[in-house]
């Protein structure tokens, strides 16, 4: 039950710091463009490297990896808002940033995570 509450606690944080960073930078944003999905998704990549790395060396329990990777971070990252606002670029007929989007976010999600977790390690 402590793990369920830690994870919960933890999605709660991330939640609510997702939802400030995106507006934050969707509001500087002038471009039809999900930027603050995409940059939250690429900063919750690279902690989570950053945390599996730790968790890897031992330098973190498996409560905190699950309070810190699953919790704050899983609340933090935006995977399902990705996929809606992605299939709304295609909706809208905005096919080209659709798929800029897609590449962005895989690739450049991936190589915060491998880049983080190899300095972690």
């Amino acid at each position: 039950m402590k793990l369920i509450f830690a994870v919960g606690i933890g999605s709660f944080i991330g939640g609510i710091f997702r939802y400030l960073l995106t507006l934050l930078i969707q509001t500087k944003s002038t471009a039809n463009f999900p930027s603050g999905t995409l940059i939250v998704n690429i900063i919750g990549c690279f902690f989570i490297g950053i945390v599996i790395g730790l968790f890897d060396k031992g330098q973190i329990s498996n409560e905190w990896k699950l309070f810190l990777a699953t919790g704050v971070l899983g609340g933090f990252t935006t995977f399902s808002a990705f996929s809606n606002e992605t299939l709304t670029l295609f909706r809208e007929g905005q096919s080209a940033y659709a798929l800029i989007y897609i590449c962005a976010s895989v690739i450049f999600g991936l190589l915060a995570t491998y880049a983080a977790y190899l300095v972690a390690k």
